[in-house]
């Protein structure tokens, strides 16, 4: 018999998180490929880049990591746990002086190399090795019941920033 879920939309962490990875990468691709011309995309781009990178980064740090690390046997799982951390706050790093460089400068293509560089050796590591070792560790059951609880937490942090984003907006 096959496997049914409850909700057709429901996903366990991994898949979240890998969906997440899948969709900066695109936005991040976009980036680096615009040209000094484009400066309004550019923008528009940097800008969805950094709330998708927030908001990724703030579900990860507060539920998928801690319920990895508080799994973790081994020095190897928490180490993957603790570099994936640091990784993070490098990105937190390059990402105000890319904001701060200009959109229409060689600086800014170099700094959106770096920024896609580092998101996608960071997804990279945590599709291969974190990821993978998640799976063993947490079981699926966990999976789904955090899947529930990023996407849940997801929603309420997209919220929050479109409404600091009209409040910023409204005169």
């Amino acid at each position: 018999m096959p496997r049914t879920r409850k909700h057709p939309t429901e996903k366990d962490a991994i898949s979240l998180l890998k969906d997440d990875h899948h969709k900066v990468r695109g936005l991040l691709a976009e980036l680096a490929e615009s040209t000094e011309r484009a400066s309004t995309k550019r923008e528009e781009l940097l800008a969805e880049i950094e709330r998708e990178l927030k908001i990724h980064t703030t579900i990860e740090e507060q539920i998928f990591y801690p319920a990895f690390r508080d799994a973790t046997e081994k020095a190897e799982d928490r180490k993957l746990y603790f570099e994936a951390r640091e990784e993070h706050h490098v990105v937190d790093t390059v990402l105000p002086e890319l904001k701060s460089t200009d959109l229409a400068s060689e600086t800014f293509a170099a700094k959106a190399k770096v920024l896609k560089d580092l998101v996608e050796h960071h997804a990279e590591e945590e599709e291969t090795e974190m990821f993978p070792r998640a799976r063993k560790l947490l079981g699926r059951a966990e999976l789904l019941r955090l899947g529930e609880e990023l996407a849940q937490a997801k929603v309420s942090l997209t919220e929050r920033v479109l409404t600091k984003l009209v409040e910023l907006v409204r005169p």
